[in-house]
């Protein structure tokens, strides 16, 4: 079954395009809760079940260090961007190759992907 994303605010719009016309069922927090807190965007995620897509390291202290509430998952981008659709062309490899983020908080740098379960 395919992760319902839930694209934090900073995620380009572009790449949640790119990622719904892939298939895949991507809710923006730009576009749908402009504003919200980061602690918000975890409740909105954990209580739908979806996966988080963030430009934003705060995710990991909330978690790890604050122990909040854990979603599906959350995916971590540490990468620059040379275009808004980047994220989406990088996140999409990775799904093609059975890489598997629901329990895991996910995060891909240049030099590829890193996991801890959640």
């Amino acid at each position: 079954m395919k992760p319902v994303f839930l694209a934090n605010e900073n995620f380009p719009r572009q790449s949640v395009i790119l990622l719904k016309k892939a298939g895949y069922e991507v809710v923006s927090v730009a576009e749908q809760s402009p504003g919200i807190a980061d602690n918000e965007v975890l409740g909105l995620a954990c209580s739908n079940n979806m996966v988080i897509l963030t430009f934003d390291r705060d995710y990991g202290e909330l978690l790890f260090k604050y122990r909040q509430s854990r979603p599906e998952g959350v995916v971590y981008f540490r990468t620059g961007l040379e275009s808004p659709e980047r994220a989406a062309h990088i996140l999409l490899g990775y799904l093609r190759n059975q890489l598997v983020i629901d329990g895991f908080f996910t995060v891909i740098d240049v030099h590829g992907v890193r996991q801890r379960p959640m």
